[in-house]
C-alpha cells in the first residue's frame, strides 16, 4: 500500500513514546514553527500525522476543528491538545509551553536590543525600512481571511459594517465581536446558508498507516469526560488566575502596570477569534490609546519584530508588555530591564493561561462525544467581522507610516513606494514575509545611511 506521495505505508503503529522523548519534540517544534497557524499546523501534520504516526489523521482534524472555535492560537493550542491526549495534562502544559517559550526568550531578546539601542541610525534604518512591509502584510492578512470568508452578500455586509463601526465611530472592539457573534447566532437559525465558513486549515483526508492514537483507537481513560473533573480544572484555572491577580495587586495594587496589564491581556486572550490580526485592534486600543504602554511607532514595530520569529503571532504581546514594562519604570530607572522583563512574563502568562484552560476543560468533552461542532455560524459573522477591522488595522499602520512625525507632516513617499514593493511581492509572488521584512530592513537601512 501507498500513500497520495507515493511512500509506502507501514502496516505496524509506532511504539508508545515516553513524556520526555515528545518534550525534545515539542522544544524542537518552538525553534521551528514560523509561517503563522497555516504554516504550524502544516508542520505539526507532516511531523506527527504523516512521518511519527503519533494521531491519525481523522482525530488530528477532529481536534483542530475544535480549537478552530476557540478564541487564543490554534496551533499552540493544537500542540497542547495533542500532548495532553498521549500523556494527560502535563503533557499538555509541556506540549503547550514550549511551543512558545523559545519565541519568547527571542522577542524578549529582541525588545531588548531594540529598547537599549534602537536609536543608533542602522537599527533605526531597518526599522524604518520593515515598517512599511507591516502595512502590506496586514493588508495581505485582510485580504486572505477575506477570500476565505466573504462568500456572499451578508459576510460582506458584517465586513463593512464591522469597518464602518470601528473607523468612524470608534465602536470598542469586544462589543464588534459580541455583536457580531450574535447575527451570527440568530442569522443561522434563520439563514442558514448565509453564514456557511470555509474550511479553515484542513485538507483531504489521507491515510499514512496505523498511528498510535488512530481514528478507533478507545479514548484514553484520562480523556474521558466527567464532570467531577470539569469542575476541578474549572476551579484549578479560575483559582490559579485568581492567585496571579491577587499577588500582582497585593505587591502593586489595581492601578499598577502589571496588574493592569494582567487584567488587560486576559480580556485580550477572550477575544483572539480569527487570529492574532484579529486581536491586535483591541491590543492598539488598550496599550496605545488607553494605557499609553508604548507608541504606534512602537506597536507596528511589535508586529514587525513578532512576524520574523517563530512561534504564534499572538507573541507580539510579549514585546508589547516589554516595551510597556521599561517605559513604566515600575522598579526606577535603575532597574529598566527587570520592569520589562516582568512585565513580558506577566503579559503572556495571562494571555496563554485561558488556552491551557479551554483545552484541558474541553477536550475530554470532544474526545468522549467526537460530536459535529455548532459553532460554526457564529464564527463565520465574527470572522467576516475581523476582515473589516483588520483592514481599518492598515489604514492606521500607513497613517502612521506614511505621514510620521519625522516628516513633518508630510507623504514619505519612501514608505509608500516600500509598501508597495512589498505588497507586490506578497500578493503576486507569494514571497516569504521574513524575506519580505529583511529586504525592507536592508533597503530602509540603506536609506537612511545614504539620506
Amino acid at each position: 500500500m501507498y500513500a497520495n506521495n507515493n511512500t509506502p505505508i507501514t502496516t505496524q503503529a509506532p511504539t508508545p513514546i515516553s513524556i520526555t522523548q515528545a518534550m525534545l519534540y515539542w522544544l524542537k517544534l518552538g525553534f521551528i514553527s514560523f509561517g503563522g497557524p497555516a504554516g504550524q499546523i502544516a508542520i505539526m501534520h507532516h511531523d506527527l500525522v504523516e512521518n511519527k504516526r503519533w494521531i491519525s489523521e481523522k482525530r488530528f482534524l477532529h481536534a483542530l476543528n475544535y480549537c478552530m472555535v476557540l478564541p487564543g492560537p490554534e496551533a499552540q493550542q493544537l500542540a497542547t491538545y495533542i500532548g495532553w491526549l498521549m500523556h494527560r495534562t502535563w503533557g499538555g502544559i509541556i506540549a503547550g509551553t514550549l511551543f512558545f517559550l523559545p519565541a519568547f526568550f527571542i522577542l524578549v531578546g529582541l525588545a531588548w536590543i531594540y529598547m537599549a539601542y534602537g536609536t543608533i541610525p542602522a537599527v533605526a534604518g531597518a526599522l524604518y525600512g520593515i515598517k512599511p512591509a507591516v502595512v502590506a502584510i496586514v493588508l495581505f492578512a485582510a485580504y486572505r481571511i477575506g477570500g476565505r470568508t466573504l462568500k456572499n452578500t451578508t459576510m460582506w455586509a458584517i465586513a463593512a459594517l464591522a469597518f464602518l463601526a470601528i473607523f468612524a465611530f470608534k465602536v470598542p472592539f469586544p462589543l464588534i465581536v459580541l455583536t457580531a457573534g450574535l447575527i451570527g447566532y440568530l442569522g443561522g437559525r434563520i439563514h442558514p446558508a448565509h453564514f456557511k465558513v470555509g474550511g479553515g486549515h484542513g485538507a483531504t483526508q489521507h491515510h499514512y498507516g496505523p498511528a498510535m492514537i488512530d481514528d478507533h483507537t478507545p479514548t484514553p481513560q484520562h480523556a474521558l469526560f466527567t464532570w467531577r473533573r470539569f469542575w476541578l480544572v474549572m476551579l484549578a484555572g479560575i483559582g490559579l488566575w485568581l492567585s496571579a491577580m491577587a499577588l500582582l495587586i497585593a505587591n502593586y495594587g489595581w492601578q499598577g502596570a502589571f496588574t493592569q496589564m494582567g487584567w488587560f491581556f486576559t480580556k485580550a486572550a477572550l477575544l483572539t477569534f480569527g487570529g492574532a490580526y484579529a486581536v491586535l485592534p483591541y491590543v492598539y486600543q488598550g496599550a496605545v490609546e488607553h494605557y499609553q504602554w508604548l507608541s504606534p511607532s512602537q506597536m507596528i514595530d511589535a508586529l514587525a519584530l513578532g512576524e520574523t520569529t517563530p512561534g504564534p503571532l499572538i507573541m507580539v504581546v510579549t514585546f508589547v508588555g516589554f516595551v510597556g514594562g521599561w517605559l513604566s519604570q515600575v522598579f526606577g530607572a535603575d532597574a529598566l530591564l527587570s520592569s520589562a522583563f516582568i512585565a513580558a512574563t506577566v503579559v503572556t502568562f495571562f494571555t496563554f493561561l485561558p488556552s491551557f484552560i479551554f483545552i484541558l476543560l474541553g477536550g475530554p468533552l470532544i474526545e468522549t462525544t467526537h460530536g459535529d461542532l455548532k459553532f460554526t455560524a457564529p464564527l463565520s459573522a465574527i470572522t467576516a467581522a475581523v476582515v473589516g477591522v483588520i483592514l481599518n488595522l492598515a489604514l492606521f499602520f500607513a497613517y502612521h507610516v506614511f505621514w510620521s512625525a519625522e516628516q513633518s507632516a508630510a507623504i514619505d513617499w519612501f514608505s509608500v513606494a516600500l509598501t508597495a514593493i512589498a505588497a507586490f511581492a506578497i500578493f503576486k509572488y507569494k514571497a516569504n514575509v521574513i524575506i519580505v521584512i529583511l529586504g525592507c530592513g536592508i533597503l530602509g537601512m540603506a536609506w537612511r545611511l545614504i539620506y
